[in-house]
């Protein structure tokens, strides 16, 4: 199964769980008022509509390449994903932050409690534990395809480095699902115990700060994926080993590559041939250099090469020696 696919898989898990257990915390919430119940609902939707987002994205990097976009539209992807950190951000971590305040400023003023004198108390219980069974299993799935696209990477690093949004979008936003799970439960729990609308509202705050959280980390990732990240380095170090393995090509002057997509990337270098080379002879080397670039990182789309010769200049500081940089 290819990366892709697992993500798909991992995004249309994530959307089923979501958008049942979404309207379940509506009933729960119009039954009893609980804060907890409406953040963790909001939260839902907020997920399924972020599902929704992700797919759109991915369809739309598919795309061909027009006048307009002559390299595609492969980071469509990553303004999705953007997307999503706002969408969490706002409508998932404010709401609940806010529904917190609002509850809190309720009990102090001495409103009834609405969710221990309701005879329906039991509802959000049966419905949290519902859906962390189904937001776990949404977690497994995702967890499980992380763990074949990360190989040798931890999980921070794997969500720092990757260069594909959706896993690591699924993945904290299950998380996140399942922990504010947790403090709903306690939250919840806590109120029916002591009879303190206080916890239920201090629930809706914990699931509030974890959704500002998480968004401030996936906003982060996406903005600098959205500003160009190169290549990775072992990708970066295959490119320059398949360079300068190349029949012809004395040296690699410098080399820039950058992430147009997930699964593209665009590589510019210069490189050093001999000085009696006749045109088709560089040409034949420029060739090569490609043909063994794209064997060694499929990943490489479009590839600019320019031919120089090494004359011993000064190079800028920092450069190695007898190189020329300009």
């Amino acid at each position: 199964m290819s990366a892709e696919e697992g993500s798909r898989r991992a995004i249309l898990a994530a959307a089923a769980a979501n958008l049942g257990i979404a309207a379940t915390k509506f009933v729960a919430w119009a039954l009893t008022g609980a804060s907890s119940m409406l953040a963790e609902a909001i939260h839902s939707t907020a997920d399924t509509g972020n599902q929704v987002l992700l797919i759109l994205g991915g369809r739309a990097s598919r795309r061909e390449p027009d006048e307009d976009h002559p390299f595609g539209h492969g980071r469509a992807r990553y303004l999705a994903a953007f997307i999503v950190a706002i969408v969490l951000f706002s409508l998932g971590g404010l709401f609940a932050l806010y529904e917190c305040y609002q509850k809190i400023v309720a009990v102090r003023a001495g409103e009834h409690d609405e969710l221990a004198a309701s005879r329906w108390w039991w509802i959000p219980l049966v419905v949290v534990l519902v859906a962390l069974v189904a937001e776990s299993l949404s977690l497994r799935t995702a967890l499980r395809e992380t763990h074949r696209a990360r190989a040798h990477l931890s999980v921070i690093q794997f969500i720092r480095q990757s260069k594909a949004p959706e896993l690591p979008v699924v993945m904290l936003e299950d998380s996140a699902a399942v922990l504010g799970l947790v403090f709903a439960l306690l939250g919840i729990g806590l109120t029916l115990i002591t009879g303190n609308d206080i916890f239920d509202a201090l629930g809706s705050g914990c699931i509030g700060l974890l959704l500002v959280v998480v968004a401030v980390i996936l906003g982060r990732e996406m903005i600098s994926l959205l500003e160009g990240e190169s290549a990775s380095p072992a990708d970066r170090e295959a490119i320059g080993t398949a360079l300068t393995g190349t029949d012809g090509v004395e040296q690699v002057i410098h080399m820039r590559t950058v992430h147009l997509g997930p699964e593209t990337i665009l590589l510019a270098a210069k490189i050093a041939v001999a000085p009696g080379d006749s045109a088709s002879e560089v040409a034949r080397i420029i060739d090569a250099a490609e043909a063994r670039v794209r064997a060694a990182v499929p990943t490489v789309g479009p590839l600019y090469l320019e031919p120089d010769i090494l004359r011993g200049v000064e190079s800028r500081p920092g450069a190695p020696r007898g190189t020329k940089e300009n």
